[in-house]
């Protein structure tokens, strides 16, 4: 790797930050503030913030309401831990089992230090119930986890041989999360990187290029995870960790689309001249606008989050977005000033070269030919760049009637998945890992009424808890209703038993029907709480957030399209395409995810995380497309841009999208549902913007719209009739090398060579 300069390499000058940028000693300079800068983030940032657990209530939600005032009590802040006990033949306890059991709740209450409750033992005489309380706030952290495993090596101490006692409820829950999760930032990180690297070294066919990006990205990862919880705190946004592995994802796959398309852009330079810095400067000149217009697209979509009920989503929104423009300034500082301290030799062993293009097509070295709109069919022929993605294009655009209805017919036909799926998912069904607390809420399931793990919390106005007790036991689906006591400050508790299980549709149905039924008590000021109601609030944000939020992020993306291209016909079918293509994906992902992987169901989060996601990344390779058709659509009719721009960006394109479409998959080492949901869903639909979108309907739609796609803009406005810009550039003339840098006009999609 040469890291000097030759005499072809240091002589041409540019204005402005491009050539301070890739001069030789400024680029050493620039690399070792970015260093400096990274090492100050590294020292004295703080990720403690994004260590909390995941909130996922509306904070004015009833459910909300309820915990707040809940502190009011006596017992405040303790959760219960329910330990089940049965034989594993599934014979009678008797009481030799019961002994056994209240021995097991007492040796478990022993750690804790409080006192348990029980036994319950069920109807069928074959189970039994230990509670002992545990102090909330000791769940979600690593103190929780180590004495949930405490309680369980004391229960496991001195069991009878044939039984089986499983510890379930909310901090076993929170325990077993924990564990599933212990290593599972390490092993994305890996993952991630490992399946970056080698599609860098097949991308770019050498065995040094690849280290350079992967290496840029690994560093802004870094810097984007120990900035988020600074960013959230200075916003009043709480970021927790729940969304730590999405965000590295996106940081790794965005920041290698970005590294993609500038590299080439920078290879495709490298065969026009021997000046290698120019070459830099020329391509970054050509690859920034549509880097910045793919960063600032996502950013300003994740930002809409903002406006969610559910914390969740702002947590995701705030973290994302700042994860991305952290990937944005290191592709556009780091990388470029890496890549102008290495010389050709970088690229080896397949290094870029002028000469080797003009001996095969006999382009001038040192200039960009000129290139001039073909009057012919011959000419147009002749003109269009070889390789499979041109004759795919030409394809396309001879039959565009066809090729459009075929496609649009396969994408409704892929989003006919998403009919009749279930939504929502229950709470032993969250889990890709065994999980103890899952198992003993199933088997307590079997003995008692489902709901005696997880009750339902009412709270009522003291002196009305009588009559709202009466009311509740009349409600379906309520087993039983008994006040539970009183805060001292005007409020009284009553614990309802559902008969359905935590998380189901049975068991929410029973929560609607119990708020409308108390609700009617005069004077109570009745409210419903628990984690079920926690669940039907988390719904209802859900459906109202994807109502108000996906609006904004087509509105968003529009704009952006708008300002993009100079024109409203073009993005009105851009984002037509994206669209049914990420309804196309929706229904896709879901039939894979519930028929071949074996999901019973999306869960309630996946709609509106998918769809975000889908939009504003799927709409990406179509802006790379068409801000490159733009470009060539200067010289040429629309119909043969087209062709063209799908035949110079095909090979970047199609790269980046299978990198992004991998790194989504990765998503799937992560134990819980959701995060292979989406990791599946927004894949396949990354990989239908590449090589359906983008190829098929997007060239197909410009054709039959014609020449008036660019309204109200005219791309061939500032062109002369030779084909010229009227200003001097790179693509001017063969005399553009020696003309002022600063006048070249903005060619911003990536290109890979293809000669006819």
């Amino acid at each position: 790797m040469t890291t000097g300069s030759t005499a072809t390499d240091s002589d041409a000058s540019t204005g402005g930050w491009v050539g301070v940028l890739t001069g030789k000693l400024t680029a050493w300079l620039i690399l070792a503030a970015v260093l400096l800068v990274s090492g100050a983030v590294f020292a004295l940032a703080s990720s403690e913030g994004a260590s909390e657990a995941p909130q996922t209530l509306p904070d004015t939600s009833e459910a909300a309401l309820v915990s707040q005032i809940q502190q009011e009590f006596p017992d405040a802040g303790s959760v219960p831990a329910v330990l089940v006990v049965t034989r594993q033949d599934g014979g009678e306890l008797g009481p030799q089992g019961i002994a056994a059991a209240v021995g097991a709740g007492e040796r478990m209450a022993e750690v804790v230090g409080a006192a348990p409750q029980g036994p319950i033992p069920s109807e069928d005489g074959a189970a039994a119930l230990m509670l002992v309380p545990v102090e909330a706030e000791s769940i979600s952290n690593e103190q929780g986890s180590e004495l949930v495993r405490e309680m369980r090596d004391a229960v496991a101490d001195g069991l009878d041989p044939g039984l089986e006692a499983q510890l379930t409820g909310g901090p076993a829950f929170a325990a077993d999360t924990a564990a599933a999760f212990e290593g599972a930032d390490f092993r994305l990180l890996a993952a991630t990187a490992t399946v970056v690297a080698v599609l860098l070294i097949i991308t770019y066919r050498s065995p040094v290029l690849w280290l350079v990006p992967l290496v840029v990205i690994a560093v802004a990862d870094r810097v984007a995870s120990l900035l988020v919880a600074t960013v959230g705190e200075a916003v009043g946004v709480t970021v927790d960790g729940s969304t730590s592995g999405i965000v590295s994802v996106l940081v790794f796959g965005a920041g290698t689309n970005y590294a993609l398309l500038l590299v080439s852009r920078y290879r495709e330079e490298l065969r026009r001249t021997e000046n290698r810095r120019q070459a830099l400067r020329d391509a970054y000149r050509g690859a920034v606008p549509a880097i910045i217009a793919s960063n600032v697209t996502v950013v300003l979509a994740l930002l809409m989050l903002l406006l969610a009920t559910l914390p969740n989503y702002r947590s995701l929104g705030l973290s994302a977005a700042v994860g991305l423009l952290v990937a944005l300034a290191y592709a556009l500082v780091a990388l470029p000033a890496a890549l102008a301290v290495c010389g050709r030799g970088l690229f080896w062993p397949f290094v870029p070269r002028p000469h080797r293009d003009s001996e095969r097509t006999g382009t001038r070295t040192g200039a960009r030919a000129r290139v001039t709109a073909p009057t012919t069919p011959e000419d147009f022929r002749e003109d269009v760049p070889s390789g499979v993605w041109g004759r795919i294009a030409s394809g396309v655009v001879r039959r565009p009637v066809r090729v459009l209805i075929s496609c649009v017919l396969i994408l409704v036909i892929l989003a006919f998945g998403l009919l009749g799926t279930r939504i929502g998912l229950s709470q032993t069904e969250q889990f890709r890992t065994p999980s103890e607390a899952a198992a003993g809420l199933e088997t307590a399931a079997e003995h008692f009424p489902a709901g005696v793990t997880d009750p339902v919390t009412v709270l009522t106005r003291t002196g009305t808890e009588a009559q709202v007790t009466e009311v509740a036991e009349g409600v379906e689906g309520v087993v039983s209703a008994m006040p539970a006591g009183e805060s001292g400050t005007g409020w009284s508790r009553i614990t309802v038993t559902l008969d359905a299980a935590p998380a189901t549709d049975r068991s929410e149905d029973s929560v609607v029907a119990l708020r409308s039924a108390v609700d009617q008590v005069p004077g109570s000021e009745a409210i419903v709480g628990g984690s079920v109601a926690e669940g039907v609030d988390t719904s209802d944000g859900n459906l109202r957030d994807l109502a108000l939020i996906a609006p904004l992020i087509l509105l968003v993306v529009f704009v952006v399209l708008v300002l993009a291209l100079r024109a409203l016909i073009a993005p009105l079918l851009l984002l037509g395409a994206t669209v049914l293509s990420s309804l196309a994906a929706l229904g896709l992902g879901t039939f894979v995810t519930t028929q071949i992987l074996g999901f019973p169901g999306l869960d309630v989060s996946v709609p509106l995380y998918s769809f975000l996601f889908l939009v504003a990344l799927g709409v990406d390779y179509s802006v790379f497309l068409i801000i490159r058709a733009r470009e060539e659509a200067a010289t040429h009719s629309t119909r043969e841009a087209m062709v063209r721009a799908v035949a110079l960006t095909g090979g970047v394109i199609t790269s980046a999208g299978i990198v992004l479409a991998s790194v989504f998959v990765v998503l799937g080492v992560l134990p819980l549902i959701v995060l292979t949901q989406v990791g599946v869903i927004v894949a396949l639909g990354v990989l239908l913007d590449t090589f359906v979108v983008r190829t098929l309907v997007v060239p197909a739609l410009f054709t039959l719209v014609g020449e008036r796609v660019w309204w109200p803009g005219d791309p061939r406005r500032g062109v002369t009739p030779a084909g010229e810009p009227t200003t001097g550039g790179p693509d001017a003339s063969a005399s553009a090398a020696t003309a002022p840098a600063d006048s070249a006009p903005a060619r911003t999609a990536d290109t890979k060579e293809f000669h006819p």
